[in-house]
């Protein structure tokens, strides 16, 4: 088997892993993440104990495109300007709390009216959040508390036994995880 059908293998894999409302471990920008099945509060919930995070600070979405956070996020309270500042960031390593649909889980915004969000640059979670047709939740691929992962390698001795797959993959080889700003203000949460 030559390295492409083992990547497009390892894609089904990680893709079929989602469907079954498991967690998985991807490369980001700079760390990998731990993700699933944004619309699964079973899929959340596991993730919530895996990384031993209080559902209240809620969870990132990751993306392909705008199209797919679309869903999950209310833009018409947003200005012409605050969009255009925030569609010149994507794709991108940057993160943008914007104000929620109706009808948005807690289990995703935490105690929040507002959802974290990017459109990422790293071509192969461009790939799988395509394959699955949404976006992932995105934490880092760590024990709250713990380095993150930052490779496959990382990621399983840490994580290993309680993920059902993992993308095969390097991150982006930025530093910092994502910067993350608020949408309305434009005010720096974390620095990226």
């Amino acid at each position: 088997m030559n390295q492409n059908e083992e990547n497009v293998d390892n894609l089904n894999q990680v893709v079929a892993a989602l469907q079954q409302e498991e967690v998985i471990a991807y490369p980001t920008e700079a760390v990998f993440g731990v993700g699933c099945d944004p619309d699964s509060e079973s899929a959340v919930q596991k993730l919530l104990a895996l990384k031993q995070r209080p559902v209240e600070k809620g969870l990132i979405l990751i993306a392909a495109n705008y199209e797919q956070l679309a869903p999950y996020v209310d833009d018409s309270q947003l200005s012409e300007a605050q969009k255009a500042r925030i569609f010149a960031s994507w794709p991108g390593p940057v993160t943008w709390v914007m104000p929620t649909k109706p009808g948005v889980p807690a289990f995703l915004t935490g105690q929040f009216d507002t959802i974290a969000v990017r459109v990422t640059d790293h071509p192969q979670v461009q790939a799988l959040c395509l394959a699955f047709g949404k976006p992932l939740t995105s934490t880092s691929a760590n024990l709250t508390g713990q380095e993150p992962g930052r490779t496959v390698e990382e990621v399983s001795a840490q994580l290993g036994d309680q993920l059902a797959a993992i993308l095969v993959g390097d991150t982006g080889g930025r530093d910092n995880p994502s910067e993350i700003r608020d949408a309305q203000t434009g005010n720096v949460f974390r620095q990226g």
